[in-house]
């Protein structure tokens, strides 16, 4: 067993067929040389300077996971069975895709001084000291990445101006009516936020915009997606998609033999919302492994069709969300959204596909729940912020 990507797929998966009684060799190669880590505190404590690094608590070496770090993969060969590697050709028997995915860079900042990304461990340990010498801190995007970066430099005392080429935060990932009232959070953390302003170029220390407003920056970090790490795929028969991502099917295996694909380099078919599913966040590269190890080992093929969840902590705020919204056909709102805590449910034929809770965690526990059950809801009793909505179905 060979897999690609020492992150949380990665290592998840090892873990997991270990687990279910795997007992042939495994090896995980990673690019990156550092032990590996999870990424979520990377753009927390380990940029705060509160903790040095995020390593995973596991035991390799008692498990038999051989790790193969700092080697880049730069190929795969199916019909020798053998991935090309900065190392050498390395055979396999089955194979596990999981390399995640790389930040898209703004067009024209390569080599741009005082440009950043934040991906890896070596991104957050470069930003450090930037914020830590308070510098004006430019943002550019302002989705999830963007907004936990620019809390971070606030609390570091950083003068923050955030610039989202869109009409709202959270543009691409919330409809405007959910997405508006979050605009005022930036401001009422001192953040600057300007909307429908596009970057013409970035010169060092300055930040120049296509209205021809020059904003001091000290330093830039970009935020604006990321893409499916497998540009080394090209010519090796696996079916990619329109993102880039690898085409896998409801069991996550790809489209060659003993190959399968997991976590943020994947998408997949839900039969639950109908679509194809590509989902970048830490719990989908945290259960897909489990369904990998279950196919590789089983008689019978495990299904991968989850409730899609992702959190986030922004502007003194924890942000949840459950769910696909794409298909709902009606919104019901909990609670004030120009309050400290309120929660947004969607609803298709009466029955919930996806809630965003904003300091409600338990709106967002008992959501989940419902919206695996599938059962029918109330939507009058949904509306009423005091009522659990454990107590808002429909029978």
């Amino acid at each position: 067993m060979v897999v690609v990507g020492a992150g949380m797929a990665g290592v998840q998966t090892a873990v997991a067929l270990r687990e279910q009684g795997f007992r042939d060799s495994v090896t995980v190669i990673g690019a990156e040389p550092h032990q590996p880590y999870d990424r979520p505190p990377l753009s927390k404590a380990v940029l705060l300077g509160k903790a040095e690094d995020s390593a995973f608590d596991v035991d390799f070496e008692s498990l038999g996971v051989e790790l193969r770090l700092g080697c880049e993969v730069y190929g795969l060969r199916p019909a020798a069975r053998e991935l090309d590697t900065e190392a050498g050709p390395v055979p396999y028997d089955v194979l596990v895709l999981a390399t995640g995915a790389e930040p898209i860079t703004l067009p024209g900042t390569e080599g741009v001084p005082g440009v950043h990304l934040l991906r890896t461990l070596d991104d957050a340990e470069r930003l450090r000291p930037v914020l830590a010498r308070q510098h004006d801190v430019v943002v550019v995007g302002a989705g999830w990445i963007g907004a936990e970066f620019a809390t971070a430099a606030r609390e570091a005392g950083c003068t923050v101006t955030v610039v989202e080429a869109a009409d709202r935060p959270l543009a691409g990932a919330l409809p405007a009516e959910v997405a508006a009232p979050m605009a005022a959070w930036y401001a009422d953390s001192g953040i600057e936020l300007r909307t429908g302003a596009r970057v013409e170029h970035i010169e060092p220390g300055v930040v120049v915009l296509v209205d021809g407003t020059r904003l001091p920056a000290g330093a830039v970090v970009v935020g604006i997606g990321a893409r499916p790490a497998t540009a080394w795929l090209a010519g090796s028969g696996i079916g990619l998609g329109a993102h880039g991502e690898v085409l896998a099917d409801a069991h996550l295996r790809a489209s060659l033999p003993d190959v399968y694909a997991v976590g943020d380099c994947a998408s997949f078919p839900s039969a639950r919302y109908g679509e194809r599913l590509l989902v970048h966040h830490w719990d989908n590269a945290l259960q897909g492994p489990r369904t990998v190890a279950a196919n590789v080992l089983g008689e019978t093929p495990a299904v991968y069709d989850p409730v899609p969840y992702f959190w986030s902590e922004q502007f003194g705020r924890f942000v949840q969300y459950a769910g696909h919204h794409g298909a709902a056909e009606r919104m019901v709102w909990r609670g004030d959204p120009a309050g400290p805590s309120w929660s947004v449910c969607w609803l298709r034929e009466d029955r919930l596909v996806a809630l965003l809770a904003v300091g409600r965690p338990r709106d967002l526990a008992q959501g989940r729940r419902l919206i695996e059950s599938g059962r029918p809801m109330n939507p009058e009793a949904l509306a009423d912020p005091a009522r659990p909505l454990k107590d808002a179905t429909a029978d």
